[in-house]
């Protein structure tokens, strides 16, 4: 079943071979209200671990020109917190393991200084000056100054699964693992942002949080997701709906699976899933991302146990940023990975033949990157 909340699978995984060459990361995304003016601005808040066993006394930087030649591995809690838009940061604040208590087993929780997530809030601030961001290339961020405060309450599970019931979760072997505990999250709190305070309203945020673990980054790097969803057939709004889609090319050990993703729609209490790790349902997928001038595009065609789900989503250039992440290897591959959370589109449901609905979705998050070791690292500081 998609919509199955696993807090086993919220925990974090950085043990045995994960925790010399690992990351996981726990996300959130939202959308928030100016208090003075009514603007909606959308946001997200990650908390990042990176290779437990190699720790020091101070965070350890992989792109420092002295790490890299010396191969040292990054390691450290990193706090990333930022805006899409056109004025869209992202700012990354470091903590070294010795100043981070982790709760390995469920309940998950994450504290450092003042940050601090768990299943059920997360709080915290961060904050680089210009100067620190042009100072110190290493932490990969631009700058800016926030501080939250927000409670935390999923409503729409994606429990991807994986067909062997955990075997291979068991033993590490994807390269990636994924777990949305709540593809339709509910947050209540605030946000500031260079001064300016945001509400995060429940039945306003379009909330979204997921994580992600494992020894390295997929490529081609795709994830759509949105529960701001509304039916073209009834004009209604859908109130008990999400859809999630993300991968790209899962490797199990050194074998690729070329162009596989996993995705799911919960439209009105019903699941669908397209997943490839579950034979018995003959999912199918077809998808293509792409770049123009000035947006990213997305098409995405899957199917399984009769039904399918045909995505297409487009995102303003202007609204995204490159997102940012070194791989516990201490290496950086991905340097033009797309990243926003103002997506426009429409998904058609169907099964069989038959039209279930077309749906207009707004507030998707999206990325797309596909990485090019002769691609130059492109600041997007504006």
């Amino acid at each position: 079943m998609t919509n199955k909340f696993d807090n086993k699978r919220n925990q974090c995984m950085l043990t045995g071979k994960f925790a010399k060459q690992g990351y996981d990361w726990w996300w959130h995304s939202m959308t928030a209200i100016n208090e003075e003016t009514g603007e909606e601005k959308p946001f997200f808040i990650e908390y990042y671990v990176c290779n437990p066993e190699l720790a020091q006394d101070t965070p350890i930087f992989g792109q420092l020109p002295k790490n890299k030649e010396s191969g040292i591995k990054p390691s450290y809690l990193m706090v990333k917190v930022g805006t899409w838009g056109e004025d869209g940061v992202q700012v990354h604040r470091f903590f070294p393991w010795k100043d981070v208590d982790i709760h390995f087993k469920t309940p998950f929780s994450v504290k450092a200084d003042d940050c601090f997530c768990s299943e059920t809030e997360m709080k915290g601030s961060a904050c680089v000056s210009k100067e620190e961001s042009e100072a110190h290339p290493e932490y990969l961020c631009e700058y800016g100054d926030f501080e939250w405060s927000i409670k935390i309450n999923p409503k729409i599970a994606f429990n991807v699964g994986y067909g062997a019931g955990g075997f291979f979760r068991a033993l590490k072997a994807f390269q990636m693992f994924w777990h949305a505990e709540g593809m339709k999250c509910l947050y209540d709190g605030y946000i500031k942002f260079n001064g300016t305070k945001y509400s995060v309203i429940p039945s306003k945020c379009w909330g979204y949080e997921d994580k992600n673990w494992g020894s390295d980054f997929t490529t081609p790097w795709v994830w759509l997701s949105s529960c701001d969803l509304v039916s073209r057939v009834t004009g209604k709004r859908l109130e008990n709906s999400a859809f999630d889609i993300g991968g790209g090319k899962p490797k199990i050990g050194p074998i690729a699976l070329d162009r596989k993703l996993l995705g799911a729609i919960f439209y009105e209490g019903k699941n669908y899933e397209f997943n490839f790790s579950k034979p018995w349902t003959r999912s199918k997928t077809k998808f293509n991302c792409y770049e123009t001038d000035t947006q990213v595009i997305w098409h995405v065609e899957q199917k399984a146990s009769g039904a399918s789900l045909v995505t297409d989503i487009t995102c303003e250039k202007k609204d995204m940023i490159f997102i940012k992440y070194e791989a516990p290897d201490g290496q950086m591959r991905h340097r033009r990975l797309w990243n926003g959370g103002n997506g426009v589109g429409i998904l058609k449901l169907y099964d069989g033949n038959d039209l279930i609905d077309e749906i207009e979705a707004k507030h998707v998050g999206c990325e797309y990157g596909e990485y090019d070791k002769t691609t130059p690292y492109v600041s997007m500081t504006k």
